[in-house]
């Protein structure tokens, strides 16, 4: 069984004490200045969040964690393609419409973050809502990262706060249209930050939270 470890940010997006590695990129990586370390108990890290980074880091070790990592775009002949301190959601549908389900990877770490599904529906509404629920999560979370979706039509209708789908609403898709209207809801209501990117498959290749189906 693998061993707990405790992530301690000292200087990151939202300081703390973490229970992952992927909690804690999503709080350092790419942050200019980040300093973090992992502790094998949660006392140690606990006392350590409360003391000064360099006690335990030092200044040669803060240098090498402290080093920017998102992509630098400033080569020109060497630029990296995407964040990779980022959300990427993708949907997955049997049929079309048919039996949907999305999810959110953490690009850097490939780690799922959320799943849902499958319900029926189409996989334009299932990117729609991927999106929203990533906002959704990060504004929770208080984290503020790129989102990247490889559909079009989600981002714009996220942008528009309307879900343009041309699904029948019966009796079989009211769960869907359930999420739909809570989606729209969320996005009049609630105002954020966070950048919705397209992910280009042309150059990249899949979006990382593919389910792999093609």
């Amino acid at each position: 069984m693998k061993k707990q470890k405790y992530y301690v940010v000292w200087e990151g997006v939202t300081p703390g004490v973490y229970l992952s590695w992927t909690d804690c990129q999503l709080q350092t990586k790419g942050y200019q200045g980040a300093k973090y370390k992992s502790f094998d108990t949660r006392e140690e890290a606990e006392k350590a969040f409360a003391s000064s980074p360099y006690v335990y880091i030092g200044k040669k070790a803060s240098q090498q964690s402290s080093a920017p990592l998102l992509p630098t775009f400033g080569d020109a002949a060497h630029p990296l393609p995407y964040i990779e301190n980022s959300m990427a959601v993708d949907a997955a549908c049997s049929g079309n419409p048919g039996a949907m389900e999305y999810r959110g990877v953490h690009v850097a770490s490939r780690q799922q973050m959320f799943h849902y599904g499958p319900v029926y529906g189409t996989n334009n509404i299932g990117e729609f809502l991927a999106i929203v629920h990533a906002l959704a999560w990060f504004k929770k979370q208080q984290i503020d990262l790129p989102i990247y979706s490889d559909s079009r039509n989600a981002i714009a209708w996220v942008k528009q706060k309307t879900c343009k789908t041309k699904l029948p609403r019966n009796e079989r898709t009211a769960t869907v249209f359930n999420l739909i209207e809570r989606a729209e809801k969320w996005l009049r209501e609630n105002s954020y930050t966070t950048k919705v990117l397209k992910w280009e498959t042309k150059l990249w290749g899949e979006i990382p939270a593919d389910f792999g189906r093609k």
